[in-house]
């Protein structure tokens, strides 16, 4: 396996970690969660540089680097949630989203197509992390609740905005014929094959 799937393993096993160290009480565990979370999150842009650089680039990689975040992103907004950082409701909202995407997502790979990661997308994981590593710095007491806060709401209008921007994929998606082993299909105005959706 290359470096950088052990790498994106790493960071969907940091998770329940990061979340152990969030409930469990010890002195100055929330900033032990967040750093050990900031920590993790960096190995995202850091698996990526190693794939371009060796040319190593993986289909299972491809695949798993977005389930990656999403794991550790969200297990961490909604450990926040009981903690108080956050209100129940926006991350919910996150939530759905990321469900409804994935949904697509599959429905793209049943037609032997895996779709690009659009910038939006992208800016909704990195806007989603900072907010999560805000929230893990407002329960250690380091920053304002109020500054989580807002983090996460412009977190979820880019969650959305990205969201309805690939949701225009859809229709053209839902109307191709599903593929036999591997044999791509395009979408209209959509990249090559064998991309990646966040």
């Amino acid at each position: 396996m290359a470096a950088a799937d052990q790498l994106t393993l790493a960071r969907i096993c940091a998770a329940p970690l990061i979340v152990l160290l969030f409930v469990v009480d010890f002195t100055h565990h929330d900033y032990w969660a967040t750093a050990l979370f900031a920590v993790a999150m960096a190995t995202d842009w850091l698996d990526g540089r190693l794939a371009r650089r060796s040319g190593r680039t993986s289909a299972f990689g491809s695949l798993l680097d977005p389930i990656a975040d999403k794991v550790l992103v969200l297990a961490v907004l909604i450990v926040l949630v009981d903690r108080g950082a956050f209100p129940g409701w926006m991350v919910a909202a996150i939530v759905a989203r990321e469900f409804l995407v994935s949904g697509l997502r599959l429905a793209a790979l049943e037609r032997g197509t895996v779709l690009h990661a659009r910038d939006l997308g992208k800016l909704k994981t990195w806007s989603q992390a900072v907010a999560a590593g805000l929230g893990g710095l407002a329960v250690a007491g380091a920053v304002d609740e109020a500054v989580a806060w807002w983090a996460l709401l412009v977190a979820l209008v880019l969650t959305w905005v990205s969201g309805l921007d690939y949701a225009r994929l859809a229709p053209g998606l839902l109307r191709a014929t599903p593929t036999a082993q591997g044999e791509s299909t395009r979408l209209p105005g959509s990249p090559a094959v064998r991309q990646r959706l966040r």
